[in-house]
């Protein structure tokens, strides 16, 4: 079969969730069937894979929803797309869809990366259901990345279509991060850091976090690794005054992985998520985790992780205080190592490649 995998989503710099999803998935997945790449911009090929490749038109162009005319002229059997919205009118190939969420649906701020007029319909494409079973309906099959996605899709009847799981994961560690990762022991010194990976947007909580540092301590340091703006980082600081809060404003993937491998643990007290990959990248380092009482945490996390009342800083507080005896460190670092070795791109690829075969024999 000719399948072309739709990498229009891949950043030119570095990888957003989407994108890591993107290049991992077909790197792996070219590993089991001939795969040609959908690309908007060749920029985006020096973080893909090196196969064959067609350029066609960005997935914000205002053409997106006519977009099979221009696909069609490649000839594929079947077309993958890590997201719903590409176009299927008048398509001649098979098409699988991909929802990673449906977390704007309760948190409708759109991601502002977005040129202006995107923000306009993100907003308003969130508004009903009816445009996503629209979208969902147009595609042969629909992949989600977790479990719970797909039982959220089942409970508002977004598709007609055949839904299955093809797992997000991680990327993998450095050699010598997963060479240290086999002998951690719980850090030492005058204080304990906790690693929080995440935009500073609402429905991540962040606050609830800040607002338990007070609770934990002088013993404890908050290390927060994303871009923040001035104004955030102000406001932050005003909710817990003398909290240990440390900005790294954007780190590096050496950089985040020598914060994991020093922390005594990562939290994440998000209201919602689609995935959860700071979970698993934490997990493959032996840093143990505390993560908000929701599904999806459940469903990454398993049984090594501590869950905690995302409403509560004092119950986020005492998930952070249960890591504090060495044994109890110990035995949640081994388990977040055996959890995470259940997600990888290897076995995503392979689920994604049966979704293709099934959907070419319908």
């Amino acid at each position: 079969m000719k399948v072309l995998f739709d990498c229009r989503y891949v950043r030119t710099g570095r990888h957003d969730g989407i994108s890591r999803y993107s290049a991992e998935l077909v790197r792996e997945l070219a590993k089991l069937t001939p795969v040609e790449l959908l690309i908007s911009d060749e920029a985006q090929l020096a973080n893909l894979p090196e196969l064959p490749w067609h350029k066609i038109s960005s997935q914000t162009g205002p053409g997106e929803p006519w977009r099979a005319r221009e696909v069609n002229r490649l000839h594929p059997d079947v077309v993958f797309t890590p997201m719903q919205t590409m176009g299927s009118r008048g398509r001649k190939y098979k098409l699988v869809l991909t929802v990673h969420d449906l977390i704007y649906y309760r948190h409708r701020t759109p991601p502002r990366s977005m040129p202006w007029y995107v923000k306009i319909a993100w907003r308003l494409y969130h508004l009903a259901w009816w445009p996503q079973r629209m979208l969902l309906n147009g595609g042969d099959a629909v992949v989600s990345v977790s479990q719970t996605t797909a039982d959220l899709i089942a409970e508002h009847r977004l598709t007609r279509r055949p839904v299955y799981v093809v797992h997000n994961a991680a990327a993998d560690p450095s050699p010598a991060a997963l060479e240290a990762s086999g002998h951690r022991e719980p850090p030492v010194g005058e204080q304990r850091r906790l690693v929080h990976m995440g935009q500073f947007v609402p429905y991540k909580n962040i606050d609830a976090l800040v607002s338990a540092m007070p609770i934990l301590g002088a013993g404890y340091e908050l290390h927060l690794m994303s871009p923040v703006t001035d104004a955030e980082r102000e406001r932050l600081a005003d909710l817990a005054p003398g909290a240990a809060l440390v900005f790294h404003d954007g780190a590096s993937d050496a950089e985040y992985e020598t914060a994991l491998l020093g922390a005594h643990a990562l939290v994440t007290t998000s209201w919602d998520e689609g995935f959860g990959i700071p979970v698993i990248e934490a997990m493959r380092l032996g840093t143990p985790v505390v993560a908000s009482d929701i599904k999806i945490f459940h469903e990454v996390g398993g049984e090594a992780a501590v869950f905690v009342d995302p409403a509560s800083p004092e119950d986020v507080a005492r998930g952070i205080r249960s890591f504090e005896s060495p044994d109890a460190w110990r035995a949640a670092s081994r388990a977040g190592i055996a959890q995470a070795q259940k997600f990888n791109w290897a076995a995503s690829a392979k689920a994604l490649y049966d979704v293709l075969q099934a959907v070419m024999r319908s």
